[in-house]
């Protein structure tokens, strides 16, 4: 991708790419299907988990959890297409890929416990305005969430996830409960799948480089139905409701300041983490990571983080964020193109008001995607890597790295340290991305260093 001399610095790509397709190519239909499907494939065990684990925590019935899980991917898919067709301010306008967000699980089951689905889903479209407010204000507060910081939130994120990907090798949280976790017949699949992945991606035919994740699923899939890991009988299981009706406010909504403090918090780290995924993207995808297109790009990328996060909770389902593992795969298969977006964001909301098609789907092994998502994952973690490196590391920035990713990969290696601590700082510093990214902001404005 040649660069322009005549565009103002900033505005320039910040490297060559070896993409197939960029931000804004229009791939044929066959070419975004391929993309689209493996996208797919990455996110939609994500998204449908927290709802489900929400469900199960609340102990609420088979009904209502089918229900809320059907609105994720709804939700999901409102949120894929705002994000990258850029409506007006609102919208990165890159291949940003949302879904329903980790990050709350704590404070969204707190808020549940209290008072119920409509207190969540009122404190859910409440506290939102905040990351919106963030997102306005983000040009001013540029000195503050530096590349810098924005790279150290992003190899967090990888190094973070890169923990979930080696459970799901094993065997996932249900192979540790019933002590297969670590068995060779887990540890196959996950290895078919890598080796197929890196195989494929590395052949010079586009069509198998961009298809490669799903060709390694689909070994991954033989491999796993020779040891009998796939459970077709699940299938059977599948509710008679062919269609799901979006219902706003279906549940009410309620209000206390408490569960609104907690989620507020969320949505000022989620802001935050969505610099982090948004500089990834502009990276990969060859667009630069300075100046004022990337502003508006992550400026627009923020507003949309909240909004949609709002729109959620209209639609009874819970915040949204970008995923970071998408950007690992833009890099993997090399396409970059938004309008592939339009694609993933049509098939999650057919999957949310069909979900008879998304049970298809939830049969899949850990160990399977787990192959794919440890690659995934470390090429966010590598993402990160790259966007510190093309900073200038003086004394200030090895100081501001090493206290950071020291508090927050301890945080996560080591999470019992915060036992002792009340319950409220708990829940804010549980997350190793929450740690290690306000300890980022907070050393880089106060730490005054001198060569």
């Amino acid at each position: 991708m040649p660069i322009n001399k005549d565009e103002p610095i900033g505005t320039q790509p910040i490297e060559k790419t070896d993409l197939i397709y960029g931000i804004d190519d229009k791939p044929n239909v066959k070419d975004s299907l391929f993309a689209a499907i493996q996208h797919l494939l990455a996110i939609f065990v994500a998204i449908i988990t927290p709802p489900l684990i929400i469900a199960g925590a609340l102990q609420l019935d088979a009904a209502t959890k089918a229900f809320l899980v059907s609105m994720s991917l709804f939700g999901s898919g409102i949120s894929t297409f705002i994000q990258c067709r850029r409506i007006g301010p609102v919208g990165a306008g890159l291949l940003c890929i949302q879904g329903t967000s980790f990050s709350f699980i704590g404070p969204i089951i707190a808020a549940g416990s209290t008072g119920g689905l409509s207190l969540i889903f009122g404190c859910v479209i409440a506290a939102a305005p905040v990351e919106m407010i963030v997102s306005r204000t983000f040009r001013h507060l540029k000195k503050v969430i530096t590349p810098l910081v924005s790279g150290i939130v992003v190899l967090l994120i990888g190094l973070s996830l890169i923990k979930v990907g080696v459970i799901a090798c094993g065997g996932g949280f249900a192979a540790k409960a019933n002590g297969t976790f670590g068995h060779w017949h887990y540890l196959t699949v996950s290895l078919s799948v890598i080796i197929s992945v890196v195989l494929f991606n590395r052949s010079p035919n586009k069509y198998l480089r961009m298809s490669s994740i799903v060709l390694g699923l689909i070994i991954g899939y033989v491999v796993a139905s020779f040891f009998g890991q796939v459970d077709y009988a699940k299938l059977s299981t599948i509710d008679n409701d062919w269609l799901v009706i979006p219902t706003p406010f279906k549940y009410g909504l309620d209000f206390n300041i408490s569960s609104f403090l907690a989620l507020a918090i969320v949505y000022l780290i989620t802001a935050i983490e969505a610099t982090g995924d948004i500089t990834a993207n502009c990276m990969i995808s060859g667009q630069p990571i300075t100046g004022k297109k990337y502003l508006d790009r992550v400026s627009g990328g923020v507003l949309a983080d909240g909004l949609n996060s709002a729109l959620a909770g209209i639609f009874n389902s819970f915040p949204n964020s970008i995923f970071a593992q998408n950007n690992g795969l833009i890099q993997l298969t090399g396409v970059a193109s938004r309008h592939v977006g339009y694609y993933i964001a049509g098939m999650l909301f057919l999957l949310g008001i069909f979900p008879a098609v998304g049970a298809v789907f939830s049969i899949m092994p850990d160990a399977v995607l787990g192959g794919a998502t440890l690659l995934m994952f470390g090429t966010v973690a590598a993402a990160g890597i790259r966007i510190i490196a093309s900073q200038h590391i003086d004394r200030k920035a090895t100081m501001v790295l090493a206290i950071s990713l020291s508090l927050g990969l301890g945080v996560e290696l080591a999470p019992e340290i915060l036992s002792q601590a009340p319950e409220s700082i708990r829940t804010i510093f549980a997350s190793g991305i929450t740690t290690g990214g306000l300890t980022a902001i907070i050393c880089n404005v106060v730490i005054r260093l001198k060569n």
